[in-house]
């Protein structure tokens, strides 16, 4: 039978425990005060309390009141366990320090991972060391020849000890702000208008990265310059279109240089290869002017020991090899006639022109321009000079009578 059924006995099944008190006719909701209090009561036992008294009577209000305030005080110290618990542990990212101050005073920097600190003593402060970051700076100063000249710089920069970071400067901000300003007067004051405006921008933010340094290792800030960019160097507004005309021309200028030293690199090493090439080749005609007289001096010994055991054999060869060498190249015969003293002089290139008929060029060919010689043009050519042959012997013999 169900502890609730309906009927005239007395059921003491109820769990909230009213069936003694009301009756087996009550079916009214359960007395939540009741419930929270032998709750209480059995927690009460299992930390080692007495249990309370549930029936009426001012001694069970008492001791209901205090069970409840044990209960909260349990909790109570619960809650602030796990809480103390809690607290005491941290992480620490891989691109973070954390700075750990114990009752106010610097203890350690810890690395990434898995931290532990005493809770309501350590105070523990995280910094980013990794990321790089930007401040920018703009102001208007004078240069060295008393110039204004308007700068835009950007400082790219990190953390490079937590500790100082945390400890030594309240705001780095405003400090790295400062000291920009500081470092980048100071340069421009040194510099002078053109420099700081042309070419010599680059060197400019060179020389403030590195006295930014040296000022931020100064004051302790712990920060670290990675770089410093000059944006832009303007003159004043007022005279920028003068300064824009004397820059169009420092361009042209600097143009007609490059186009100068192209013309300078191409023309020097061709002149230096002639030059090669001249001394080569006067090089190569010595070489050839001493061997070819080394060649006549051997040959010319050679002859002169032939000489000596055949003189006048190596004379008279000596002398048809050089007329051989002499009128190979002409057009003209000149003949020996038997019986006379005279020589007969035979011009063999105006009777070949009375032919008709060209002699060929030695050592190459006739032009297309030139007939070649016949069989014909030959035995004429030979009966001509027969004829002359005849025609002067005969004369010859009549001037002897």
């Amino acid at each position: 039978m169900a502890w609730n059924e309906p009927g005239g006995n007395r059921n003491d099944n109820d769990p909230w425990g009213t069936g003694g008190g009301r009756g087996g006719n009550d079916q009214g909701p359960p007395d939540l005060d009741e419930a929270l209090k032998k709750g209480l009561d059995r927690l009460n036992k299992m930390l080692g309390g007495k249990g309370g008294n549930s029936g009426n009577g001012s001694g069970g209000s008492s001791s209901g009141g205090g069970t409840g305030f044990g209960a909260l005080l349990v909790v109570a110290v619960i809650v602030f366990a796990i809480y103390v618990v809690w607290q005491s542990f941290y992480t620490v990212d891989e691109q973070e320090r954390a700075v750990v101050l114990r009752f106010g005073e610097y203890n350690k920097t810890e690395n990434p991972g898995l931290r532990f600190k005493v809770p309501l003593i350590d105070n523990v402060t995280k910094v980013r060391v990794t990321n790089v970051r930007n401040a920018e700076s703009r102001g208007q100063m004078l240069t060295q020849d008393e110039n204004l000249v308007t700068v835009d710089l950007q400082v790219q920069y990190r953390v490079a000890s937590a500790r100082d970071y945390v400890l030594n400067v309240r705001d780095s901000n405003q400090a790295l702000a400062f000291a920009t300003d500081s470092a980048l007067r100071h340069e421009v004051g040194s510099s002078q208008l053109d420099d700081v405006l042309t070419e010599g921008r680059a060197e400019l933010a060179v020389r403030v990265e590195q006295r930014l340094q040296s000022f931020l290792e100064e004051y302790g800030t712990g920060l670290e310059i990675v770089r410093v960019n000059v944006e832009s160097t303007q003159p004043p507004a007022p005279v920028q279109d003068a300064f824009r005309e004397v820059q169009r021309a420092r361009e042209d200028e600097q143009r007609l240089k490059e186009e100068a030293e192209t013309y300078r690199n191409k023309v020097v090493p061709e002149a230096r290869g002639r030059a090669q090439r001249m001394v080569e080749e006067a090089t190569a005609y010595k070489e050839e002017v001493i061997e070819r007289a080394r060649g006549e001096t051997s040959r010319f010994l050679e002859m002169l020991a032939v000489y000596q055991r055949a003189p006048r054999v190596t004379r008279e060869r000596m002398y048809l090899q050089a007329m051989e060498t002499v009128m190979s190249s002409t057009s003209k015969i000149l003949v020996d006639t038997k019986g006379g003293n005279n020589m007969m002089y035979l011009p063999l290139d105006r009777l070949m022109n009375q032919t008709g008929a060209t002699l060929p060029r030695s050592g190459g060919s006739s032009s297309g321009s030139e007939s070649v010689i016949t069989e014909s043009d030959i035995r004429s050519l030979t009966d001509r000079v027969i004829q002359e042959l005849q025609n002067r012997q005969n004369t010859s013999v009549r001037r002897g009578r």
